[in-house]
């Protein structure tokens, strides 16, 4: 079949007067968000910056107390320890989440939804039931969790960012959050998410555009783009968000925290609202994961998400989280990808890998060069999977409501076939070769005696909003269905030092993107550079344990 990056599409789903009507809707949703709001948490008028451009992070400290502060710069494994130990309440421990994150969504836009006294009822339920029987009801008792806005919730809205389903309550719990909740999670902020959920950043026709808390010039990244501004800001202990494309992984990174996209098959997906069905889902492995602010925090988050979801979901396989040894990083050997023949990283990124090339040579490990296997073709096939359906499911709900098209949703929706949509003989094709891809870097892994590659997660660092159009560093190991783990390489974007590469580009899609950085590189000053560790496909455990051995010694 005759695969391309970008097909036809046909917006014939806008309709300004039923959108019309969505618009008191619209406003009545935005005024709760608002009014949810705690008088007790809104930011005086000083703290709050006028321009963009600026890393808002340190303004925690100046709103928080001493002790506000320094119960949310605690890992959530610490917290859960101390929650335990009897060291801290969980209405201790949850008023002081909820006010940094009653403030980070002031500062950057990051919530769908607050319900901070649904909260702190929670918190409180908590502390009665650790009172009465000197135990916790499970390993995170107490802890305040960031949850993404397409997981079910039950009696609340779940809308995914369609405007359409703005009034959509849920009756029943994602599997996903119920699994936290039951663990003892204090959910009380829901997360935003772009329209079509198919963007690398965070704009919808509800609340808008989600920001980045290190430079508020640039995108948090997406889908899971409110968990990757609250987890940098460090308003929950954990969050919890989902990848279909690079949708933890993109915010994860553009943020500069750790997040894991798991192969597929492992975490619990039912009740997760999209528009695709799970037919397509087998195209490209969608997982939920965590987001978090140390490595220890997802594996905490993992092993409640993965404690046994397979017995309501037949889908899943029967394969809890693993503990594995942290190795050693000398006896690893580490391929790096410069570059993955389609879009070449720019300056930040190509500094922040030959960074990692020279601290992980120190420390004994062997590094070589990982050259690119088949990316674009890789690429095209994953995008023509997308969009398999004709773009049916995606119109169906944008048409409900007429809403407008924002840039990044047009975008998506002429990936691969477009409108053409793909015969059934096709997908079959596809298939084929993309289980003949998976044969063909395990082989070249075995070959080269590489444990893991090391690469970007996007060719920049963090984008501006509405720009970001090539996935290519994310969206093939959705398609291969590798694991990946995005950890912080503690660099951040310099223009001083990041000069601008005006070589020749490739092609069209490489110097569009190269162009975003290349006009303007002071915009990108102090984005955080992260790094993307994949490993072996199933081989999850054992990738976190890497990248966090690897960035130690960074």
């Amino acid at each position: 079949m005759n695969l391309t990056l970008y097909g036809p599409y046909t917006n014939d789903t806008e309709n300004p007067a039923l959108f019309e009507t969505f618009k008191p809707k619209i406003e009545a949703y935005n005024k709760k968000l608002a009014d949810n709001i705690l008088d007790e948490y809104k930011l005086p008028e000083d703290l709050i910056p006028t321009e963009l451009g600026l890393d808002v992070t340190p303004i925690a400290k100046k709103f928080l107390s001493k002790e506000e502060f320094a119960i949310t710069e605690t890992t959530a494994t610490k917290l859960a320890s101390e929650i335990a130990s009897g060291k801290l309440t969980a209405v201790e421990v949850f008023k002081a989440f909820a006010k940094r994150a009653t403030a980070c969504h002031q500062l950057v836009n990051c919530a769908m939804e607050l319900f901070i006294d649904e909260g702190l009822e929670r918190a409180k339920e908590l502390d009665e039931y650790y009172q009465k029987t000197g135990k916790t009801v499970g390993p995170l008792h107490g802890l305040p969790i960031s949850i993404k806005e397409h997981y079910a919730y039950k009696d609340k809205v779940t809308h995914a960012g369609y405007v359409g389903l703005i009034e959509n309550v849920t009756t029943e719990w994602s599997h996903s959050a119920k699994l936290l909740l039951d663990a003892g999670a204090v959910f009380y902020i829901r997360t935003t998410e772009p329209q079509s959920l198919m963007h690398l950043c965070s704009r919808n026709n509800i609340t808008g555009v989600c920001r980045n808390p290190f430079n508020t010039n640039l995108t948090s990244g997406g889908s899971s783009s409110g968990e990757g501004a609250i987890t940098a800001f460090k308003g929950s202990a954990f969050g919890l968000g989902s990848d279909g494309g690079g949708s933890i992984r993109a915010p994860a990174a553009f943020c500069g925290v750790w997040g894991i996209r798991c192969t597929g098959g492992r975490s619990p997906l039912l009740g997760m609202m999209t528009a695709h069905s799970s037919g397509q889902n087998d195209g490209f492995p969608v997982v939920a994961g965590p987001l978090a602010n140390s490595p220890e925090d997802l594996e905490l988050g993992l092993k409640v998400l993965l404690n046994q979801p397979w017995k309501d979901d037949s889908s899943l396989l029967p394969m809890p989280w693993k503990d594995v040894p942290l190795p050693k990083v000398s006896d690893l050997t580490i391929a790096i990808c410069y570059d993955d023949g389609v879009v070449k990283p720019t300056p930040p990124m190509i500094r922040g890998l030959k960074y990692a090339a020279k601290q992980l040579e120190a420390a004994g490990a062997k590094v070589i060069e990982w050259d690119a296997l088949n990316v674009l073709e890789v690429v095209q096939a994953v995008h023509h999977v997308y969009n398999a359906d004709k773009n049916a499911a995606q119109k169906k709900e944008l048409a409900a409501s007429g809403e407008p098209i924002v840039p990044l949703t047009y975008n998506c929706l002429e990936f691969g076939c477009g409108d053409n949509g793909i015969s059934l003989v096709d997908s079959w094709k596809i298939a084929q070769f993309r289980d003949e891809q998976r044969n063909l870097y395990l082989k070249t892994m075995n070959d080269k005696g590489v444990d893991f590659i090391l690469m970007p997660t996007y060719c920049n660092v963090a984008p501006k909003p509405d720009t970001c159009h090539y996935w290519g560093y994310t969206c093939m190991w959705n398609f291969l269905d590798f694991p990946g783990v995005i950890f912080p390489s503690g660099l951040r974007a310099d223009p001083a030092v990041d000069v601008p590469d005006f070589s020749e580009p490739r092609s069209e899609i490489e110097k569009y993107e190269h162009d975003l950085y290349n006009t303007a590189p002071e915009d990108f000053k102090g984005a955080p550079i992260c790094l993307q560790l994949i490993g072996r496909r199933w081989f999850c455990e054992d990738t976190l344990k890497a990248a966090e051995a690897i960035s130690g010694v960074l």
